[in-house]
């Protein structure tokens, strides 16, 4: 949605031949001219800025082409008609006094351009701590701070891309190492702009007595417990209703199940990612190593020299008297066992015994076969849920939560989860079946919760049907 929501022109400034000038006028208007100002300018406070602004740059750099004035007037006032037209600024009049402002979606783009202009660079500290504190905040105060799972869900989703966006910056950057025919400018490359930019500044944190990641156990930990706590979700479903987020309960309480699950995943998804950006710093680094081992030598004729020596040594002594003494007198050392390549030693062999029969107590093997058992038992799976509802659903359309007898334990493990059917399992349950939240509270001397309706999702051969009929 991007370009629908900016000028169709608001790109060309930056890229015509006077694109420096125009970019570093832009961030000077953003940043110096309108700064912190609730109130559009006026359009004569502004001319007189660009004119300001134009003195330090010279007419090639500031002309789009041959017909842009050379008289300062004139020219702040083409460069201004330049920045309307692109859709940068808006020009309207307030009590017949014409005044100007940044386009809304210009501003936001041009506070972007700023960020990557100061060169700010998240850390991982910061965007794990950040995920962290915005979600013990919302869980801590439910009902007042559930902006803050939003907020948390949010860095998430920037942490994340700012981790992939390592990655390919790392890649991107051992290819144009790999390309350089000069060996003096790829170690420059390598230790100015991979080393320095990317190792020091955000990968070797991960290596730290001060690791960020020591805070992703809270996150998942704090993620998962709210998941699991009806009356957690209830009071962060309330506050997204109440504060206009949602347009009903249901909804709210799907957006809150949505961010707990995408926080979960990301920080449990992360080795992945980390991976990829060790295999980059592993690969590059060993191919430096290598390049340094094997770079040209200083002296690039010895293999000859060597050559000629040791055919002038198997001739006889007498063939050596052309040759340099520095060469031959190498040769005249004591040739012996410390100068000879040890052979390899002969491999041991083996010694190996029969394992001992080792009897295994029945007690102990009863006891894995039942704690077997009963993860087997506790264990909720998409299959169990689907008997257990096809069993209640079997001559009734939908089901009050109320209204479901509990007779024993496994049917209290399957019935607990029933509320979450909608997003468990990543939503495989949502074709077949509908969850939504009602009036009134379920307690039945197992669970105390509120209620719920559960009804089954015709098939689609059965909705169309009934849409022909209707």
């Amino acid at each position: 949605m991007l370009f629908t929501h900016l000028a169709d022109d608001l790109f060309r400034p930056l890229a015509s031949p006077s694109r420096a000038f125009n970019a570093a006028l832009l961030l000077h208007l953003h940043a110096r001219v309108f700064g912190d100002a609730a109130e559009p300018l006026r359009k004569s406070e502004l001319l007189a800025a660009i004119g300001d602004f134009s003195v330090g740059w010279s007419q090639a750099e500031i002309a789009d082409d041959e017909a842009t004035p050379v008289d300062p007037i004139e020219r702040r006032s083409a460069v201004f008609r330049r920045l309307i037209e692109a859709g940068w600024l808006v020009e309207r009049r307030e009590r017949y006094v014409p005044v100007v402002d940044f386009d809304p979606d210009a501003r936001l783009l041009i506070e972007e351009l700023a960020r990557i202009e100061r060169g700010e660079t998240r850390s991982y500290g910061g965007a794990v701590l950040e995920v962290l504190s915005a979600l013990e905040s919302a869980i801590a105060s439910p009902a007042d701070r559930s902006e803050a799972l939003r907020n948390a869900a949010k860095a998430s989703r920037t942490f994340l891309g700012h981790l992939r966006g390592l990655a390919g910056a790392m890649r991107k950057l051992e290819e144009r190492i790999l390309r350089e025919p000069d060996l003096s400018a790829a170690f420059r490359l390598y230790f100015e702009e991979f080393v320095e930019r990317h190792l020091v500044s955000d990968y070797r944190t991960l290596h730290t007595r001060f690791n960020p990641f020591r805070f992703r156990s809270g996150i998942v930990r704090e993620a998962g417990r709210a998941l699991r706590d009806p009356l957690t979700l209830r009071a962060l479903a309330d506050g997204n209703l109440r504060e206009g987020r949602a347009a009903d309960i249901t909804a709210a309480e799907r957006m809150v199940r949505t961010d707990l699950v995408e926080i979960l995943s990301i920080f449990e998804g992360l080795d992945p990612h980390l991976d990829a950006v060790a295999e980059v710093v592993t690969r590059l680094e060993r191919r430096i190593s290598a390049a340094l081992r094997y770079r040209d030598p200083r002296d690039s004729a010895r293999i000859e020299r060597a050559a000629a020596a040791l055919r002038a040594v198997g001739a006889g002594e007498d063939d050596l008297a052309g040759l340099p003494l520095p060469q031959v007198s190498l040769l005249r050392t004591p040739i012996g066992p410390p100068q000879l390549t040890n052979p390899r030693m002969p491999r041991r062999l083996i010694e190996y015994e029969p394992l001992p029969e080792i009897d295994i107590d029945p007690a102990i093997e009863a006891f894995i076969a039942a704690k077997d058992a009963f993860r087997r038992r506790i264990t909720v799976t998409p299959e169990r849920i689907v008997a257990y509802l096809d069993a209640r659903l079997s001559q009734v359309k939908s089901l009050r939560g109320s209204d479901i007898p509990i007779d024993d334990v496994d049917a209290f493990v399957v019935f607990q989860r029933l509320r979450e059917i909608d997003v468990l399992f990543d939503g495989v349950l949502r074709e077949r079946y509908r969850v939504a939240r009602i009036e009134g509270r379920v307690s039945n001397g197992w669970l105390d919760c509120p209620d719920f309706m559960i009804e089954r999702v015709p098939a689609p051969a059965t909705r169309r049907r009934a849409g022909k009929a209707g």
